[in-house]
């Protein structure tokens, strides 16, 4: 039976884009479209750039109908609504002011593939987040429906006037233009080696697409290899996306409503005593001093009531960690990342447990983003150690260090 494929690109134009998108749809393009599905023939749907929500759905819609099976290649960022803070793909035309009408809720993907087959749809993402998506994402994986594959990874924002490259869908392009087609497990991970030490703080989507319940896929951590690292709080319900789902859609079983309007949301966190909403208002205004030191009266707080080595007291050292990624300081977020990864360990976590490895990752990952040769050599060799105890699941990642530390050395 013939496949289908949907390969959609989009990202705003203009200042707000994170990722260049659609620089990634002419390397899918030249692929055979057999190869892209797996399948002996497929028809293939190209949505470049789409401007208008109702666009993307028509096309999903159709591609979720056709009979066998279903590949959808999705590259671009995610964006938070201001009223509901629902993630949406952001399109051509979305500003941070205009989600809610311009950009496609990301809840439409779930509901227009729930009705097909176990085991015949294939999603592969690569999306980019702002830095209140990925504040988001802290307590709440991303919901693209149990009972379909998913695999790609979730990337944090860019650096300031920085247009992200679009590298793990590349290099899923890359392969496949070789003219052969790896199960879409090994597919994910030879784009996960190709990507190396850029791919470190991904939130890496590993769902295999079996309908356990509240498994693997169905909104709860085991959806995700690794998990954010410091979504140490459960998922929480979801409402609808705005003006309803698409039309004939069962909206049954999406949640009750979890906290209505912005202003709501904020009056519960106040009541609750919970300072994470407060601290993403601080970075989304671009006060990176006040969003750490709220968060650093936290970790010590912490300490003082359950120890250095506490999941509380951990909780705000990671919290710490990324906000200093946020405010492009890596020496401090990785040196951040270093001492979760070490107190874990201390703790008598094992090497290969998702917080550690993850911890690790980033480590990697922000100790590459130092520019200055004298701060990346003092925290390079805490690192290597690290790395020998916690290779993680990408091959070669000590080897990437040790080769970094030898430049690093040459470099006086």
């Amino acid at each position: 039976m013939p496949g289908t494929v949907l390969l959609l690109a989009a990202s705003p134009v203009g200042k707000g884009r994170l990722v260049d998108a659609a620089s990634v749809l002419p390397v899918l393009a030249a692929v055979d479209p057999a190869v892209l599905s797996g399948t002996d023939t497929a028809n293939v749907v190209e949505l470049a750039d789409p401007l208008e929500p109702q666009a993307v759905l028509t096309r999903l819609r159709a591609a979720a109908t056709a009979p066998g099976p279903l590949t959808v290649f999705v590259t671009g960022q995610l964006q938070l609504d201001r009223k509901q803070r629902l993630p949406h793909l952001a399109l051509a035309r979305t500003t941070p002011a205009t989600v809610r009408y311009t950009a496609f809720p990301w809840a439409w993907v779930r509901e227009e593939l729930r009705l097909r087959a176990p085991g015949t749809t294939t999603l592969l993402l690569d999306l980019h987040t702002d830095a209140e998506t990925w504040q988001w994402l802290r307590d709440r994986p991303l919901d693209s429906g149990r009972t379909n594959a998913v695999y790609g990874r979730i990337a944090p924002p860019p650096g300031r006037r920085v247009v992200a490259v679009p590298g793990y869908m590349k290099a899923v392009a890359t392969i496949l233009r070789s003219g052969s087609r790896p199960a879409v497990e090994q597919l994910h991970e030879l784009a996960l080696e190709r990507l190396g030490a850029e791919g470190y703080a991904d939130v890496v989507l590993s769902a295999p697409g079996v309908d356990v319940g509240a498994g693997v896929g169905a909104g709860v951590p085991g959806g995700f290899a690794p998990r954010p690292p410091s979504a140490l709080k459960g998922p929480r319900p979801q409402t609808p996306p705005e003006g309803g789902p698409p039309d004939g859609l069962d909206i049954a079983g999406l949640g009750e409503k979890a906290a209505g309007p912005r202003e709501e949301a904020a009056d519960l966190r106040e009541e609750a005593g919970d300072p994470h909403g407060v601290i993403t208002e601080a970075v989304q205004a671009g006060r990176h001093s006040d969003a750490d030191a709220l968060a650093a009266e936290h970790e010590q707080a912490a300490v003082r009531a359950h120890g250095r080595g506490s999941e509380e007291a951990l909780h705000w050292t990671e919290v710490r960690a990324d906000l200093a990624m946020l405010a492009g300081d890596p020496v401090r977020s990785c040196r951040g990342w270093l001492v979760v990864a070490g107190a874990r360990l201390a703790a008598g976590q094992a090497a290969d447990a998702s917080a550690v490895e993850a911890a690790v990752d980033r480590a990697h990952h922000q100790w590459g983003q130092i520019h200055e040769p004298a701060r990346a050599r003092e925290l390079g060799p805490e690192l290597a150690e690290l790395r020998s105890r916690v290779p993680g699941r990408r091959a070669g990642a000590l080897d990437h260090v040790q080769q970094h530390l030898v430049q690093l050395q040459l470099m006086g």
